[in-house]
């Protein structure tokens, strides 16, 4: 495709939008992987046909650690392109980039003054990254408090989230409630949507870990651009456990149980009902292999497709950033108006 040539200009929300809104952030500090996909993308795209849905690159939260600013830069826009790559509609769902809305921000340091500091003290990356490293960002402390900005922002109904994020819905519940109890109703107080199935994709180098961004060598990690010689070669890699046989049995045997699960998530059905066609590890292995290049070669061929003309990519960000604001714009004003702050 040439560039400028196919690709649609981005066009605004439709005007008659689902009841329910629903916001994700996904943050730019590694590239996106399976666990990604299956975790929060699938889901994104799925739900935006069934909810007003809002997907924004958090990259100020990924200033909280040291970083390098062009890797940033690049990693945002890469997620960005993927997402779209991925069946994300800008026609359907709002993606921009969180530094390009200043509201998120400005409505960060209203509720730090409604927030206590024993409560952000709490969070638990906080308390285990500051028990681990002698020099720990004071950003560390407060994103918590930025990521209910994040949330309250923009009037969401549900926030999609982990395990490992609930503890800061709680907080950011917590802090809406006050705030509207103590300064009057400005705030939509979120409610939690947690996946029916646990989408944790385990490393496949270590099954007892979870697949992450941020892997130094990246060895159990099936990132969504790696050409499928990259793939197959983790896959036959992977951690088994003792014994020859195929079965799904994720306390004893996390690794066999990792692959079918991974295998489950390309083919559907379950990972105890496809242990059955299976009689090796081998056999096993080349499946899974064959599985993700087939679920992930339409994603990588499209991302390459967007990758020729990067101003698109840009100008969909450009444009959702533009709407998220006029919302946003909203929110700051009724939040500062009860706070007693003087308006314009």
């Amino acid at each position: 495709m040439a560039p400028n040539a196919a690709l649609p200009a981005p066009t605004a929300l439709a005007p008659k939008t689902p009841a329910v809104r629903r916001i994700t952030g996904l943050k730019p500090t590694g590239h996106l992987h399976l666990g990604n996909l299956v975790g929060a993308i699938r889901p994104i795209v799925a739900g935006q046909y069934r909810a007003e849905t809002i997907v924004f690159l958090a990259d100020l939260h990924a200033l909280t650690v040291t970083h390098q600013p062009a890797q940033i830069r690049a990693l945002t826009l890469e997620q960005a392109t993927v997402l779209l790559a991925a069946g994300l509609d800008p026609d359907r769902a709002l993606l921009y980039v969180q530094s390009q809305v200043p509201q998120h921000t400005e409505l960060h340091y209203l509720l730090e003054c409604a927030t206590g500091y024993g409560e952000a003290h709490r969070m638990i990356q906080f308390r285990e990254k500051s028990a681990r490293d002698r020099q720990v960002r004071l950003s560390l402390l407060s994103y918590p408090v930025l990521m209910a900005a994040d949330i309250l922002l923009h009037d969401v109904h549900e926030v999609p989230v982990g395990d490992d994020q609930s503890q800061h819905l709680e907080l950011t519940r917590t802090v809406a409630t006050r705030f509207n109890a103590r300064y009057g109703d400005t705030f939509t107080v979120p409610r939690a949507v947690h996946p029916a199935v646990s989408a944790r994709v385990m490393d496949l180098a270590d099954p007892t870990a979870k697949m992450g961004k941020t892997n130094a060598s990246g060895a159990g990690t099936i990132f969504l651009l790696d050409p499928p010689e990259v793939i197959r070669r983790k896959v036959l890699r992977a951690v088994t456990d003792p014994g020859r046989t195929v079965g799904y049995d994720p306390g004893h045997r996390p690794g066999v149980a990792n692959l079918l699960e991974i295998l489950a998530s390309c083919l559907g059905g379950s990972p105890v009902a496809l242990a059955a066609d299976y009689g090796s590890y081998a056999q096993l292995k080349n499946a899974v292999a064959e599985a993700l290049e087939a679920m992930l070669r339409p994603i990588r061929l499209r991302h390459t497709e967007l990758s020729r003309d990067p101003g698109y990519v840009r100008q969909v960000l450009t444009d959702a950033a533009e709407r998220a604001q006029e919302n946003a714009t909203n929110t700051i004003h009724r939040a500062k108006d009860a706070l007693g702050l003087l308006s314009h």
